[in-house]
């Protein structure tokens, strides 16, 4: 998880595994959720709360590589892969125990001035705490 700078880890509870036995493939949506949280936190992104700017996710996918079983602990890595004018590609990982990559997602936010209906640059100084955290790409499309 060197190369992602929001990390959370979480115990797997019994009930999110399904009928097969295994962690249900929307768990990894929620995981995927709190770490694009936990990156707006850190970074300021903004969010409706604090006014009328707000992220929506525009597309989301995840490749399971493994299945993933209880008892386990997980953790999740989140980065930017690429930024654009008002939005950003979010990746994620999702090892288990023993650091083995289980999954890997995608996500596309986008930044919505809820006044105009319409996407809104991502703010300079969000950009700067972007920057400072570290991610991959420097793709400049929105």
């Amino acid at each position: 998880m060197k190369n992602f700078p929001v990390v959370l880890n979480f115990p797997v509870r019994w009930g999110e595994m399904d009928a097969l036995g295994h962690v249900n493939n929307t768990v990894f949506f929620r995981w995927f959720e709190s770490a694009r949280i936990a990156f707006f936190d850190q970074t300021g992104f903004p969010t409706r709360p604090e006014g009328d700017l707000s992220p929506i996710l525009a597309q989301t996918k995840c490749d399971f590589l493994k299945p993933i079983v209880y008892p386990a602990d997980v953790t999740i890595g989140a980065r930017v892969g690429r930024i654009g004018t008002s939005s950003l590609v979010m990746e994620y990982e999702v090892e288990v125990d023993d650091s083995s990559v289980v999954a890997r997602g995608e996500a596309v936010v986008v930044l919505v001035d809820w006044r105009t209906g319409k996407s809104h640059p991502i703010p300079d100084a969000v950009r700067e705490k972007i920057a400072l955290l570290g991610h991959e790409g420097t793709s400049s499309s929105s």
